[in-house]
């Protein structure tokens, strides 16, 4: 069996008694669920249930159809359930507490009220609490999650390969199946393990990078179009706007993975993806390794995340936040031959 004893040390006791004394959790992802977010927060409702607790596991939009293949998906609510008196606030995967989105503002009240244990392994996450558990080298808060588990004395076959799957699906998605230079041993030694708990790595992969839906593969076209480059070609971006979805039929949800197409381009050391949201700007940047560090970049607009992945909203319509960002943009590129 693969042992992780080796990397247990690393779950702070602190965050183990926290989630050990509690009996009615409120697990929490962020908005716009995807499969790291979605899988660990639901592993986390396993873990509490498993000790006999009670856990509900909320986001604050619906979980998009492609995560449908995710053990106990379909328990996800946008809110918490009223009925229930929460004792614990579990929020997994969000860099700042606003990523929780809207049903934080719904339920102000209880989300302040309510003792809190943040887990994730965003770089640019300043959270402080005594019990928040914040570890940047973790590839993916689904591997924290794990080891948690495993510190828990939970089987990673829990509900005949339930949990594994769950867990599995969120490092699948953050290292884009072991592509990504955030993979490291203890990922690789962990996957194993719920590997050997019975997660389904190839069907898990296929679902999530290699089977689009044709409304997607047509947003993907129209982004791709309209692919544009500055800096000498030392940074590649594109746009995505509300009308590509209405003219492919596509919903948001679809847009992701599109920004990992970008990146791909021989020559950018930055890659950029614009999209509408609202009357401001999402973007979401990718850069290479040795280079700009995107937490650099997005955190210059309030953003954060990982030095190769990270993300922000700005509150300008597209045209504005475009010439922002690739202004600051090509300041860090030039910075690199200084």
């Amino acid at each position: 069996m693969i042992d992780l004893r080796p990397w247990l040390d690393a779950v702070p006791t602190a965050a183990v008694e926290r989630l050990q004394g509690a009996h009615h959790v409120l697990a929490v992802g962020h908005e716009n669920p995807d499969a790291d977010t979605l899988g660990a927060s639901l592993a986390i409702c396993r873990l509490v249930e498993r000790a006999g607790g009670q856990a509900t596991p909320v986001f604050a939009d619906p979980v998009p159809p492609l995560y449908d293949f995710v053990p106990d998906v379909g328990r996800a609510r946008t809110d918490p359930d009223p009925a229930i008196a929460y004792d614990l606030l579990v929020v997994s995967d969000c860099g700042t507490l606003d990523r929780i989105g809207s049903v934080r503002d719904r339920h102000r009240e209880l989300f302040e009220g309510l003792p809190r244990l943040v887990i994730d392994h965003h770089a640019s996450n300043d959270a402080t609490g005594e019990f928040d558990w914040i570890d940047p080298e973790a590839a993916a808060t689904c591997e924290m999650v794990t080891l948690m588990a495993a510190r828990l004395g939970v089987p990673l076959d829990e509900g005949n390969g339930a949990l594994a799957t769950q867990l599995m699906g969120g490092i699948v998605m953050d290292t884009a199946t072991f592509a990504h230079p955030n993979a490291t041993p203890r990922t690789l030694a962990v996957s194993a393990a719920l590997i050997e708990g019975g997660a389904p790595l190839s069907d898990i992969s296929r679902r999530l990078y290699r089977s689009k839906p044709d409304t997607q593969l047509r947003l993907f076209g129209r982004i791709l179009d309209r692919l544009e480059s500055t800096a000498g070609g030392r940074i590649i971006h594109s746009t995505l706007l509300d009308a590509d979805l209405e003219s492919t039929g596509a919903i948001a949800p679809h847009s992701e993975g599109i920004i990992d197409l970008l990146a791909q381009a021989e020559d950018a050391d930055v890659a950029i993806l614009f999209k509408e949201a609202g009357e401001g700007t999402r973007i979401s940047v990718r850069t290479k390794p040795g280079g700009v560090d995107a937490t650099v970049l997005t955190g210059a607009f309030g953003g954060g995340g990982h030095a190769r992945a990270a993300g922000a909203t700005i509150p300008l319509p597209v045209d504005q936040a475009r010439v922002a960002v690739l202004a600051e943009a090509e300041r860090l590129v030039a910075a690199l031959a200084a």
